[in-house]
């Protein structure tokens, strides 16, 4: 990860600069690219760069006030998600560079001491209590004066506004009646966000230069504010209100993966599935860069594995299948078993459910034998025991073993659709033991692996009974009917774990039962369309504009009769359906009747 001490860096950062008080020039390039790095929440090259900063001036206060900054907790990674020897180690480091910093105030700034004097409060002493969240507290309450004090500089704004969000992260707001959450001082950091954004370069610079440094952008074009004005947004009930934000964050810093990928967190929930499928491609490209650079056993693996991840999702989404199967290969390849098996932080509970990812790409697409002829492993019970240091993947059930547990759900399903429920209620036992191994610890981003594989244990339970013949059809909807409050349940997520809206299951195999009115609500609830009696979901569980839904919504309205709505859709449908790779014919593949063959199985 880390460069030579030369002026030479393979990343272009974009043009952000902060002039901080120091005598030399390298240090503060060095101190640019760690602050845009921490905005990035690339933490790892932000401390990187900071070090450097420090290496080439080490009386400059701010180089170490960035890197106690940086390597302390953040939206994604609160002090919870620390492991003992980190936490200990962290604690101790942010600690040293806090006092550093103190050590060398002499000529600087009354904003850099005063920032200087508040990361302390991050790290009170060099040893961690058993509980930190009081110490991010205790930083929020500090930027929130150092706020009061320089209400107009946008670094000091980022960092205020980063703090008390970090307060309630992922919590901003409540998921099912989209108001702010109580007490997580929600639409205070959007009035100041919104006052951040429409500062000019003037106003901005007069707040932040050093003699006659480079002064910095707006606040329109400035990386934090931007990343957390979208992050603000996302769980409101308009996140259609960042997109100018997003449209300003798409190319600000052409080589932060990251930051390049932040915007398809509105794309998604506004319809834009192919402007997410574009920002994920050029944020993978750019990690790819970074993997190059840095490879891949650091903690920005994370971040690289969510943004193809991602990818999948925005190209699941268009009918894409090419795209998300490439999409699912490079993140395959970029996820070493070494990597898994790093225990401090603990890599395989945060990243190995990303290889999961392939079965339900196959799922969504109908890829039926290409799922039976997936590879899945034995009980680690009976099997003989991995090699730990292999440099590749072996049949090692433990190491992976969400990957393991959704591929026999999908191989059950696959057994289902293909008619063979004996097959597919064999497999349904394997899926189930596989299930109870895999530990509460295992996440793929804010979703636990137990609650997504809670989902698809419903799900296929539903799938199955469908296929036993018509007498179970009714507990089949029921069950998927609970698979449907259980996807709805689960903490907010962009992209959701749970790759295959409930929903376009369901609407499929009522539609297969005849019951189109039904339907027809099911597929209005997911797009986002307040008519014909539809459930009215958070606007976070909408998914306006998907071709799969469309595709039944009209679907439904044709075989209802209403000629008129149909027709008023078949211009967006179709085109839609030209994006897509794939011969689209029901909103879920699991349908075996279409429309034009279904009489004999109706009520």
């Amino acid at each position: 990860m880390g460069m030579d001490m030369t002026d030479e860096y393979p990343f272009d950062l974009g043009t952000y600069t902060r002039p901080v008080t120091t005598r030399s020039a390298q240090c503060q390039a060095w101190f640019d690219r760690g602050l845009v790095w921490s905005y990035a929440f690339n933490h790892e090259e932000a401390a990187e760069c900071f070090r450097h900063a420090i290496a080439h001036d080490g009386t400059c206060a701010m180089a170490y006030w960035g890197l106690a900054y940086c390597i302390g907790p953040n939206y994604n990674k609160p002090w919870a998600f620390f492991d003992a020897d980190e936490l200990a180690r962290v604690v101790r480091q942010g600690h040293d560079a806090a006092l550093q910093a103190q050590a060398h105030l002499d000529a600087v700034t009354p904003v850099e001491r005063a920032l200087v004097a508040a990361v302390l409060s991050r790290y009170p002493q060099a040893t961690p209590d058993a509980d930190c969240e009081p110490w991010n507290l205790a930083f929020a309450h500090a930027m929130q004066a150092v706020h009061a004090q320089f209400p107009d500089d946008l670094d000091v704004i980022t960092v205020c506004v980063d703090a008390v969000m970090n307060l309630h992260p992922w919590d901003m707001w409540q998921l099912k009646t989209g108001e702010p959450t109580p007490g997580a001082q929600t639409l205070e950091m959007r009035a100041i966000l919104d006052r951040a954004l429409g500062l000019s370069d003037t106003t901005a610079a007069s707040a932040t230069s050093v003699d006659a440094g480079v002064p910095p952008r707006g606040g329109a074009k400035h990386p934090g504010l931007l990343h957390l004005y979208i992050h603000l947004l996302e769980m409101s009930p308009h996140p259609e209100h960042g997109l100018p934000a997003a449209d300003n964050l798409r190319t600000l810093v052409p080589d932060a993966g990251h930051l390049l990928h932040m915007p398809s967190h509105l794309d998604i929930l506004t319809g834009a599935y192919a402007a997410a499928a574009e920002a994920n491609t050029r944020a993978a490209a750019a990690d790819e860069r970074y993997l190059a650079h840095a490879g891949p056993l650091n903690f920005y693996t994370l971040y690289r594995s969510h943004d193809y991840h991602f990818l999948v999702y925005a190209a699941l989404f268009s009918g894409q299948s090419t795209l998300a199967l490439d999409a699912c290969r490079r993140l395959e390849a970029s996820l070493p078993a070494a990597l898994l098996r790093i225990p401090s932080p603990p890599m395989a509970d945060r990243l190995e459910a990303f290889l999961a990812l392939r079965p339900h790409v196959l799922v969504r697409f109908g890829r039926w034998h290409d799922i039976l002829a997936l590879p899945t492993m034995p009980d680690p019970s009976s099997a003989p025991p991995a090699n730990p240091d292999a440099d590749e993947y072996e049949e090692d059930a433990s190491l992976l073993c969400v990957t393991n547990a959704t591929r026999l759900y999908a191989k059950a399903l696959a057994h289902a659709a293909l008619g063979n429920t004996s097959r597919a209620r064999a497999t349904q036992v394997l899926f189930l033991a596989a299930r109870a191994r895999v530990p509460a610890s295992r996440t793929l981003f804010n979703n636990t692996a137990p609650d997504l594989l809670a989902v698809a244990a419903a799900m296929l339970e539903a799938e199955i009974c469908f296929r036993e013949g018509p007498a179970a059809c009714d507990d089949a909807l029921a069950r998927l009917a609970d698979a449907v409050a259980l996807s709805d349940a689960l903490p907010y997520d962009e992209p959701w774990g749970w790759m295959q809206p409930v929903r376009h299951a369901q609407g499929a195999l009522l539609l297969e039962r005849g019951r189109a009115a039904e339907a027809l609500a099911v597929y209005a609830a997911d797009l986002g369309i307040d008519d014909h009696g539809a459930e009215r979901l958070p606007r976070a569980l909408q998914h306006p504009g998907n071709v799969w839904a469309l595709h039944g919504y009209h679907e439904s309205l044709v075989r209802l009769g209403r000629s008129d709505e149909a027709r008023a859709v078949e211009g967006t449908l179709n085109a839609l359906l030209t994006v897509a790779d794939v011969e689209i014919t029901s909103s879920c593949f699991c349908r075996r009747v279409t429309a034009q063959d279904c009489a004999a199985c109706r009520d």
